[in-house]
């Protein structure tokens, strides 16, 4: 699945919030400045060549909406993180916020608490 430039994941993150919209109802869930019409035109054509959207024809416009829906698009964002900075492994990945001081001491007791959870009996 190919990355997705900031407009498009701005674009995707529009259409998991309001479901399939047109080109004007994405553009309104957009943070200011806003892209021209016609610059999100493009960009969401682009993002139905990726396969993230799909586009139905209803009359002279496209309904847009979002094959790809942001739980799966977050795991294999994060995937893909993890693969090229962090050898692949996700202790890597914790250490690393942990010396940069971004995830506390009771931040990792809750971690390991939610893993501990999620163990078989």
């Amino acid at each position: 699945m190919e990355r997705l430039t900031q407009p498009e994941e701005d674009a995707m993150r529009a259409l998991w919030h309001t479901g399939p919209a047109f080109v004007k109802e994405v553009l309104e869930q957009l943070p200011a400045p806003r892209p021209p019409y016609t610059t999100l035109a493009s960009t969401l054509r682009n993002l139905e060549r990726k396969l993230y959207v799909s586009a139905e024809k209803l009359g002279n416009s496209f309904r847009y909406s979002a094959l790809v829906s942001a739980d799966d698009y977050q795991r294999r964002s994060l995937g893909a993180l993890v693969r090229e900075h962090f050898r692949d492994s996700y202790k890597e990945l914790v250490s690393f916020f942990a010396k940069e001081e971004k995830v506390s001491a009771a931040d990792l007791h809750e971690i390991i608490r939610l893993i501990e959870q999620q163990k078989p009996e």
